[in-house]
């Protein structure tokens, strides 16, 4: 039988990123305010393991989290397109959280529940082969080498990762920063349970079809910099 957390002190990890940018004013206050507490999952009440369709009335078909959603366009964008699907955002910037709930509210989407802590602290209570895909787009590349170890993409994360995602699922990265894209490729296809899928020489170059370009990639392109982007499949095994 699932136990609640009693304490969710251990299973809180170093937050290193911001939490607040520019004060909210107006829309985006009264969205943080009054439409966070409807959508948002409390990981400190929550049951373990979870089955994270849980959050979700109707239960949707599948459930896909993004870690660290930014300003939330993707999110809200893939939500928009795929109603079917339970859409799990994982994000500490308060204005990004902000953003994200206009842009809901907005577009009158259902399918859209926010967890606003860190994603690691989360990924020890989903139950297995729950999660149908994961996005990691733009994290913070932490370039410094004594800071290497902040980085989400790590031997832990990943096996958490492999855990919870169902065979088949899919692992979507995007980084404009070139060593950040080389350690996620001396990271992931070496772990037994992810298989790298490349459709060609320059297939790292292309941006799959079904999504858009974030905030982030659109000021990566303006400022010369080369937007990249790979896809691991959970393997069967």
């Amino acid at each position: 039988m699932p136990k609640p957390l009693s304490d969710s002190s251990k299973n809180r990890v170093h937050l290193f990123g911001r939490r607040k940018g520019k004060r909210l004013r107006g829309s985006l206050r009264q969205a943080l305010e009054h439409d966070l507490p409807r959508i948002r999952i409390d990981a400190d009440t929550i049951d373990t393991p979870c089955d994270p369709s849980q959050f979700f009335e109707p239960k949707p078909e599948k459930v896909w989290l993004e870690i660290g959603f930014g300003g939330g366009e993707h999110l809200a964008a893939q939500a928009k397109a795929n109603p079917h699907v339970g859409f799990i955002g994982a994000e500490i910037f308060e204005n990004g959280i902000a953003s994200l709930l206009q842009q809901s509210a907005a577009a009158a989407l259902k399918n859209i529940r926010i967890l606003n802590s860190d994603a690691r602290e989360f990924l020890p209570m989903i139950g297995d082969n729950s999660l149908d895909r994961v996005f990691l787009l733009y994290p913070d590349p932490w370039p410094k080498n004594k800071h290497a170890k902040r980085r989400f993409i790590c031997r832990a994360a990943l096996d958490q990762m492999a855990r919870i995602m169902r065979p088949g699922a899919e692992f979507r990265i995007a980084t404009d920063h070139a060593e950040y894209a080389r350690w996620c490729l001396r990271h992931v296809p070496i772990h037994p349970a992810f298989q790298w899928v490349i459709s060609g020489p320059q297939g790292w170059r292309q941006r799959p079809e079904d999504s858009i370009a974030t905030r982030y990639e659109q000021k990566a392109i303006r400022e010369g910099r080369t937007p990249m982007y790979f896809s691991f499949l959970r393997n069967a095994g």
